[in-house]
């Protein structure tokens, strides 16, 4: 399985244009809205799925946003990057994820609580932790596409469904079948498309925290407990709210603001059903 995960990395294919230019963009000092709003002006997907996010239960906005400009004004530069990323990359993989038992709008989901998570939670830790991990955690499942992919290709998806029911630690049933868990294979899909050292060392090293680079520890710690509330099958949890718990508890990190920050995105989610 080892292999043919390789294989199928190496067979991606290149970046399109307008992911170069959001990156290029993204590692600029001044980020002037308007210049990203040309950016993803260029690209209906982007345009669409970054709509569709700032309409969504997770930030609850009195008013539609009807407008890219709108909805940068209301996310924000970095997060509206994070998204624009996203969709481009997720849909250059065009997978499914059958084998989670899961369809690409819960993928979605799960991708946008990570980034709330990031917002509402890691700001309170630091302001540059919050902007270091926007992107990461927001892409640091991308390799569940991958895994799918391989997965249903070696008709392993009903034996990998079904262990997946047995054990809850997704991470555990991706290495017993493929050797690597999700994180290792998103960060080399990074690597292949050489995109940002924070990217690939930031995801690469979550649950692997003895062999991560000292300057990325506090950040792979963070991902880990996000990777768990945000469990594609099952987000938040009452089980999934425990692991996170006790794991921040592991890694000496205050559990009250993350235990607010959970709270506020439950109730948000709640209140508009």
């Amino acid at each position: 399985m080892k292999k043919l995960i390789i294989e199928k990395i190496d067979s991606l294919p290149p970046l399109p244009k307008s992911v170069l230019e959001l990156e290029e963009f993204r590692r600029m000092s001044n980020k002037e809205p308007l210049d990203l709003l040309k950016i993803i002006e260029q690209d209906p997907l982007i345009i669409t799925t970054v709509l569709r996010v700032a309409n969504s239960a997770m930030f609850g906005f009195v008013s539609e946003v009807e407008t890219p400009s709108r909805a940068i004004s209301l996310l924000g530069v970095n997060f509206t990057i994070s998204i624009a990323l996203g969709s481009v990359i997720q849909n250059l993989i065009q997978s499914n994820l059958s084998a989670y038992g899961v369809g690409t709008d819960d993928f979605m989901f799960s991708s946008n609580l990570a980034s709330n998570l990031v917002n509402t939670w890691v700001s309170k830790i630091s302001f540059d932790l919050k902007e270091d991990l926007l992107l990461p955690a927001f892409l640091q499942e991308t390799g569940k596409f991958v895994i799918s992919e391989v997965l249903n290709e070696n008709g392993e998806t009903e034996a990998f469904l079904e262990q997946l029911e047995v054990n809850k630690n997704t991470s555990s049933v991706e290495k017993e079948f493929l050797g690597y868990s999700c994180a290792r294979i998103t960060a080399n899909i990074f690597k292949h498309w050489n995109l940002s050292h924070n990217l690939i060392f930031s995801i690469g090293f979550v649950e692997d925290l003895e062999h991560c680079p000292k300057d990325y520890i506090k950040k792979a710690q963070i991902l880990e407990i996000i990777k768990i509330l945000c469990d594609v099958r099952n987000p938040l949890s009452d089980q999934n709210i425990q692991r996170a718990l006790t794991k921040a508890t592991e890694y000496n990190i205050d559990v009250e603001p993350l235990l607010q920050s959970i709270d506020s995105i439950k109730f948000k989610l709640e209140n508009d059903f």
